[in-house]
């Protein structure tokens, strides 16, 4: 058993040999995923373009406004906490709802929850666009954030399940990625065009046309896709962390306008005291 006793003194210290195995299992798994993975037709780029306008999309909401804002306060005389919150809401609400839209295109179905989403960002666009106050033109900010918040999840989920191979997904998130960038960047680009030739709500209209062709090409090039495995739609959670952060807001906004006065204390004191309630429950919970 001369070659037996050879192997046995082979020393192994800390298991060196059996992880070196082991990478190199991993790795050959990787480069036969690479080989066997499918590689994209030309119905997922086209799909990759059309999800690239409603990224282009959400992110241009958050800047498109920036010039607009001369125009609308001398129309609607919002006070300054109502400009602020004209100007944050959207934000707020798409960060505040990411999470919960992504479970909930888990379970319903993600390329559904994208046009459900493309419907309510054309409708609340369309509000936003003939408000005529500022109440109604924070209400319909809102509710495009919320809008927004279908189709970031959407859009990156997407994009997993259209694009298989290794090297071609990281393609497309890139251009995922850079969508979202130059809608940022071009916001303020857009509004000042449109503003030279139309009053300030077209910087909001400009979205309808952009999201009928999101819902009339999304169901041609678009895969559906549910994840058997979704996690539970913590509501109450969502909502908890929202009003704890959106009171909080409020309160120091009132104070920069009016100065400390018992309405911003209050409502500082009842979004600590909601965010210590969602606090304490997540340990408590399954799947926090």
């Amino acid at each position: 058993m001369p070659s037996e006793n050879k192997i046995g003194t082979i020393s192994d210290p800390g298991g060196a040999t059996g992880g070196a195995v082991a990478c190199a299992l991993e790795l050959g798994e990787a480069v036969t995923s690479d080989i066997t993975a499918p590689r994209a037709t030309r119905r997922e780029w086209f799909g990759l373009a059309v999800i690239a306008l409603p990224c282009l999309l959400y992110s241009m909401d958050l800047t498109v406004l920036n010039l607009a804002v001369p125009r609308l306060s001398a129309d609607l005389k919002p006070s300054s906490s109502q400009l602020l919150w004209i100007l944050d809401i959207y934000g707020f609400l798409l960060a505040g709802c990411l999470i919960t839209m992504g479970t909930l295109g888990d379970r319903i179905g993600r390329r559904r929850l994208l046009l459900i989403g493309a419907v309510a960002f054309a409708i609340a666009s369309v509000f936003a666009g003939l408000s005529t106050s500022a109440g109604m033109l924070i209400v319909s900010r809102a509710l495009l954030g919320i809008a927004a918040a279908t189709l970031a999840p959407s859009t990156l989920s997407l994009i997993r399940n259209m694009f298989l191979d290794p090297r071609e997904r990281t393609v497309a998130i890139g251009v995922w990625i850079a969508s979202f960038s130059a809608g940022s960047a071009i916001g303020p680009l857009v509004g000042g065009i449109l503003l030279s030739y139309f009053w300030w709500g077209s910087v909001f209209l400009v979205a309808v046309p952009v999201m009928v062709a999101l819902l009339v090409l999304g169901p041609m090039v678009l895969p559906e896709y549910r994840d058997p495995e979704a996690g539970r739609l913590d509501i109450l959670s969502a909502a908890l962390s929202l009003v704890a952060v959106l009171s909080v807001i409020y309160g120091i906004k009132d104070i920069a306008e009016h100065g400390l006065r018992p309405e911003a204390a209050s409502a500082i004191l009842f979004g600590v005291t909601v965010g210590a309630v969602f606090a304490v429950r997540q340990p408590r919970l399954t799947n926090p």
